[in-house]
């Protein structure tokens, strides 16, 4: 086993060397953790006095390797994330068990982790239940206990009791954790880190001297969340000319490409032609309509590089997932809504599915009044707005058309003859579907367009929820802006979106676009450039 705290943070990947060693050490370090199991220690009668009972939990059963302490909403982020640490230490403090039992009745994604997790929990330490304050060896030479406390009562030292008191004293289940970090860093020669998600304790455990990280095991590379260029593939005039007739064309590597990656080729100052790598290895043309129209609707053309490529990307029948970033204002729902129903329309899909979180995907509507569809009429807005611009003739351009009035005489461009919406025959006939995320979960999506709006406010295991519910003929299209997250238990490196694309990134089914320019104002580009 080694330090690790340098070389990773909490949860990280851990290095295959240290979990060697760690195996290596196993069965002497193992024999040290549990007296009185196995012949090994304990030969006293006081000794196995004491083994037979529960210890405070607050003892590593080994000085080599840090001890992590869980917050609750690390377990609930990742009912797995106990099995990521590596040769460390997991200290579970009992205040964790009981706000987990408040959240494992909820019909939630956050009520199934917490089952999740107590079902985990309870198959660990029914092995060895003598143990389980002690701690239960894992497969990589660390230990997992649960921690009680001295007589399940926190006892903070000296260094922490003035502090303590001006948060509350331990009135809170925060400061009782708080408080038992520090008690299980008195009692341990290795070093002892918080681990939580929750912003708040950070600051505290900071403020009082207690080292405190964030969850990194579904942290993606830094570089993989900002805005990318296209690669640029510089050719000989004839070569390119070549590539606009045949539509294809095979260049030596000198980048690393991932399928349905997009590049520039460029000959000279002013010619230039996108291209996309596919999964044959050769550059292809972009597949882009000259217009998409939906019925008698609002034509749609891609009015720079970025939205080409997106649109191509949606149209691919062998992308059947796409990503895409892009600020306020680039065209991501609507452009996919758009392409949504035009393949559909062409009958390559049987339907279109539009959804975002509700905040939280977990969150149920039941307190919200009115029926289901007033509840989600709130989130769903912007899809509609959509839905209402493509379908409706000439929206934006050309002679203003009538509109129909309300009783105040204030217009109201939602409506048709007969005062219905413009895209009620639609959603009437079930072609296509908008609705919330927080009833997705046991679902099988077959033969559908399924787009995911404001993506970056899932976490890992929700976009993994999603992903997975796609069957066979179905296309998943999650787009959002890394740099607008509310959800605050995710950050631009930890969300649903740029986790997806980064572990799928290399799929042949996979392909990614980031839309740079804003398209919907000059105003609202100025806007989320310089706000």
């Amino acid at each position: 086993m080694s330090d690790l705290q340098s070389d990773t943070g909490a949860g990280g990947d851990y290095p295959k060397s240290s979990k060697k060693s760690a195996k290596a050490k196993a069965g002497n370090v193992q024999s040290d953790m549990f007296p009185g199991e196995n012949g090994a220690g304990a030969t006293s009668p006081r000794s196995r006095k004491k083994a037979a009972g529960y210890d405070d939990g607050l003892k590593a059963p080994s000085s080599i390797g840090k001890n992590f302490v869980l917050d609750t909403n690390v377990l609930l982020h990742d009912p797995d994330s106990i099995d990521n640490f590596g040769d460390n230490h997991v200290c579970i403090p009992l205040e964790v068990l009981g706000e987990l039992d408040r959240f494992k009745n909820e019909q939630s994604e956050r009520g199934a982790n917490a089952r999740s997790v107590h079902r985990k929990l309870a198959e660990l330490f029914s092995t060895q239940p003598g143990n389980a304050t002690r701690g239960i060896p894992t497969e990589d030479g660390g230990s997992v206990r649960l921690a009680p406390g001295a007589n399940g009562k926190p006892a903070v030292d000296n260094r922490a009791a003035a502090l303590m008191a001006a948060f509350g004293g331990n009135e809170t289940n925060d400061n009782r954790i708080l408080a038992r970090t520090v008690e299980v860093a008195a009692k341990n020669s290795a070093p002892t880190v918080l681990v939580t998600k929750d912003l708040n304790l950070q600051l505290k455990a900071h403020a009082i001297g207690i080292p405190c990280e964030d969850y990194q095991t579904d942290k993606v590379a830094c570089e993989g969340t900002g805005a990318t260029s296209p690669h640029i593939i510089d050719l000989k005039p004839n070569e390119l000319q070549r590539f606009a007739s045949s539509g294809t064309i095979e260049l030596a590597q000198r980048h690393r490409i991932s399928p349905n990656e997009y590049v520039l080729l460029k000959a000279g100052e002013k010619r230039t032609m996108p291209a996309r790598m596919g999964s044959d290895g050769l550059y292809h043309k972009l597949y882009i309509p000259d217009q998409i129209r939906i019925q008698k609707g609002t034509p749609l053309r891609p009015l720079n590089l970025g939205q080409q490529c997106f649109i191509d990307a949606l149209l691919n029948p062998e992308a059947t997932l796409v990503t895409c970033y892009g600020q306020a204002g680039t065209g991501k729902t609507l452009l996919a809504v758009a392409s949504a129903l035009h393949a559909t329309f062409g009958g390559d899909f049987n339907g279109v599915t539009v959804s975002r979180p509700v905040i939280p995907l977990g969150d149920t509507l039941g307190f919200l009044p009115g029926t289901l569809e007033e509840k989600l009429d709130p989130w769903l807005k912007p899809i509609f707005d959509a839905l209402e611009f493509l379908l409706t003739p000439d929206g934006g351009s050309g002679p203003k058309r009538k509109q129909a009035r309300n009783r105040k005489g204030a217009t109201d461009t939602n409506l048709t003859t007969g005062g219905k919406k413009v895209y009620d025959p639609l959603l009437e006939s079930g072609l296509v579907e908008v609705e919330a995320l927080c009833y997705i979960r046991g679902r099988s999506i077959p033969n559908r367009y399924f787009i995911l709006d404001e993506a970056q406010q899932l976490t890992p295991l929700e976009a993994k929820t999603i992903v997975t519910r796609m069957a066979r003929g179905s296309k998943l299209v999650l787009v959002g802006d890394p740099a607008q997250i509310d959800n605050p238990y995710v950050d631009r490196l930890s969300n649903g979106l740029v986790y997806t694309r980064d572990r799928l990134r290399d799929e042949a089914c996979s392909s990614h676009v980031t839309l740079e320019r804003g398209e919907r104002s000059v105003l609202a580009e100025a806007a989320a450039r310089k706000m």
